[in-house]
């Protein structure tokens, strides 16, 4: 069997190293593909001679693996290599081990678990569109002058201005809100973020609007398929907290358990009994 790990090297922190990494993907006969600057990883995961995709980085890096792997019908083995590893964990892995994730290439259980898309893009964790995704293209664009920049404190800080109320149609109804979001299923939320979820695999997107100034104010309903229109042909949006730029109206769909993730027996396990646990509730 052929296994391919794709290596984001700006995601991962001092430890373990990108030459940990590799070495240790060796043990278990994975090829490493460590991505430089002006590498098209999309591009090379689809072209890739293998059974099953990887990829190391963080929440940005993993959509166009995991897409890649979608479109061939293959396994997919999230390495969780970035800051804040959203999806690694809501999956159950240990965003403090990624070595131990590598088993997932070996002994790897699969489970299937749902992804978005918007038009033709995959995500798996969300889609924000107003002061947050304007945030996250002000960020991108002090990282290309190479300009120091503070980590952003996500919704907290996008919803502090009130005067930064957009106007959006959502499937005909119109909105104001400072934040629109559209996940992969349903997020818990407090009164300044978002934070995890239990489950990928419910089959839903989830859509929140936020408005307020000093407490926020969600609202949240869940749907198979989201229409979202805004003022304009053109519209900045965060994917999965990387910048883009999307068409209105915007079509965002769920994917029910579209996509084969390989995870270590371990992950599994939990998994499993998180699982029978709320049942029990």
């Amino acid at each position: 069997m052929r296994r391919t790990l794709f290596v984001n090297p700006q995601s991962g922190n001092d430890e373990p190293t990108v030459e940990d990494l590799k070495s240790a993907a060796r043990a278990f006969d994975v090829r490493v593909h460590v991505l430089a600057e002006d590498d098209d990883l999309g591009a090379l995961a689809r072209e890739e001679d293998a059974d099953v995709l990887g990829m190391a980085g963080g929440d940005g890096s993993l959509g166009a693996v995991a897409q890649a792997a979608l479109e061939r019908d293959l396994p997919f083995v999230c390495i969780p290599w970035g800051t804040r590893n959203h999806f690694a964990g809501d999956v159950g892995l240990d965003g403090d081990d990624p070595l131990g994730a590598l088993a997932a290439f070996r002994d790897g259980v699969e489970r299937r678990v749902d992804v978005g898309r918007v038009g033709d893009r995959v995500f798996l964790n969300n889609v924000s569109l107003g002061n947050y995704a304007r945030l996250v293209h002000r960020r991108e664009r002090r990282r290309q002058r190479r300009e120091a920049f503070a980590r952003m404190r996500a919704l907290l800080i996008s919803l502090k201005d009130h005067r930064r109320m957009e106007r959006f149609v959502v499937d005909g109804q119109p909105v104001r809100a400072s934040v629109v979001l559209v996940a992969n299923n349903e997020y818990k939320l407090d009164l300044f973020s978002i934070g995890a979820r239990e489950r990928v695999d419910e089959g839903t997107l989830s859509i929140y609007a936020a408005r307020g100034l000093r407490r926020l104010r969600w609202t949240e309903r869940k749907a198979a398929h989201v229409r979202i229109e805004t003022r304009g042909g053109r519209v900045r949006a965060a994917v999965d907290g990387e910048p883009a730029h999307l068409e209105s109206p915007l079509e965002l769909r769920i994917e029910p358990g579209a996509l084969r993730l390989l995870v270590p027996p371990k992950e599994r396990e939990a998994e499993a009994a998180s699982v029978r646990a709320l049942e029990d509730e």
